[in-house]
């Protein structure tokens, strides 16, 4: 090694160090796919934790026991999921014929706009009930993996809920623990570590859950305005989307948009995806600046990439839980650097690193 200029052992040890974190990162994520059952539990009652721990912490200080406040907490999260669930599926069931018959209209009429142009869309028009009929003879096909599917998932989202209330209950004890199993001398790096990378976690969670309500409240207000049915549930769906960045905002308006069309007709639709369209341009250039800066700090383009890594390792539950995997990431990256960065270069030599 000594016969190679500096600059390439350099780039020889960052080369292995990389390495070195892609293989154990490679590894770690395998395992967590192995053991994805227990894992994501875990990983869902961590965010659940962050997001609820002031509203327990109030309880505490109201002088509430800590189980009896962590059991309201819980009870809390269970109703308000529950009702918004219940308001989007009962939204969505109630115009979904009409979504159907719109969509169905409107390619006839770009057809006959278009004339031969247009005769594809029509004919997908024509069909519709068929490929409706199709997908669901292949849906049905699929009933029993599906059926175990839902019971996973539903054991996994009551396991969940338990370790939210234990890790509310409990978490004055987490520090003593996390500071027993560390080797020794690193207790302290280690709780620095850990409390950065949960207050990242915390920060990205209450800046979103704000963003979502945000964006919620003036989308229901922009549907109730325009008289569209189901405004409410579309909120709802809204603020429920908001916690997947960009793709789940997407996906929320267009379903509100569509609603507006079955029901309102072609003109109220343009004025719904203005409503969702200024939203949006609100958050990307108001709300997010303002809000999530003050939490954590991350460029759309991290968190686009970081979107896209965990939709490919775990599909939607990957896009939900890789930003603020990400935000852990940053945050413990900023805790390190910050204790064991080089002193700078033009500092004088008398004065010690900064503890």
């Amino acid at each position: 090694m000594q016969l190679l200029p500096d600059p390439v052992r350099r780039l020889a040890a960052w080369c292995a160090a990389l390495l070195l974190v892609a293989g154990v990162g490679w590894v770690g994520v395998r395992l967590c796919g192995e053991f994805r059952t227990a894992v994501t539990p875990v990983l869902l009652a961590l965010l659940g934790t962050a997001l609820l721990g002031p509203l327990y912490r109030q309880l505490v200080r109201a002088g509430v026991q800590a189980s009896v406040a962590a059991g309201l907490t819980c009870v809390a999260v269970v109703a308000v999921v529950g009702g918004a669930v219940y308001i989007v599926v009962a939204a969505l069931i109630d115009t979904g014929d009409q979504i159907v018959a719109s969509l169905r209209s409107a390619a006839k009429a770009v057809a006959q706009h278009f004339g031969a142009a247009g005769t594809g869309l029509g004919d997908l028009a024509a069909n519709a009930r068929k490929l409706l009929s199709a997908f669901g003879a292949t849906a049905a096909s699929n009933v029993i993996s599906g059926v175990s599917v839902v019971g996973e998932s539903i054991a996994m989202a009551v396991l969940a809920l338990l370790l939210v209330f234990f890790f509310l209950r409990d978490s004055h004890r987490a520090v003593e623990a996390l500071r027993t199993i560390a080797p020794r001398g690193t207790a302290d790096t280690l709780e620095a570590i850990a409390r950065r990378a949960f207050a990242a976690v915390e920060g990205f969670m209450r800046g979103t859950t704000l963003i979502a309500l945000i964006d919620a409240l003036c989308i229901t207000v922009g549907l109730l305005i325009l008289q569209v049915p189901g405004a409410p549930g579309l909120g709802a769906l809204v603020f429920v989307g908001a916690y997947i960045p960009y793709l789940g905002a997407f996906l929320s308006g267009a379903v509100a948009v569509l609603v507006a069309l079955a029901d309102r007709g072609f003109v109220i639709a343009l004025w719904a995806l203005g409503v969702v369209l200024a939203v949006q341009v609100l958050e990307g250039h108001v709300l997010q600046p303002v809000i999530q800066s003050r939490t954590v700090q991350m460029h759309p383009a991290v968190v686009m990439i970081a979107i896209t890594a965990g939709a490919s390792v775990a599909g939607i539950l990957g896009m939900l839980l890789a930003v603020p995997l990400t935000a852990a990431v940053f945050g413990v990256a900023h805790e390190l650097r910050a204790r064991y960065a080089l002193p700078s270069a033009d500092a004088p030599a008398s004065e010690p690193p900064d503890a």
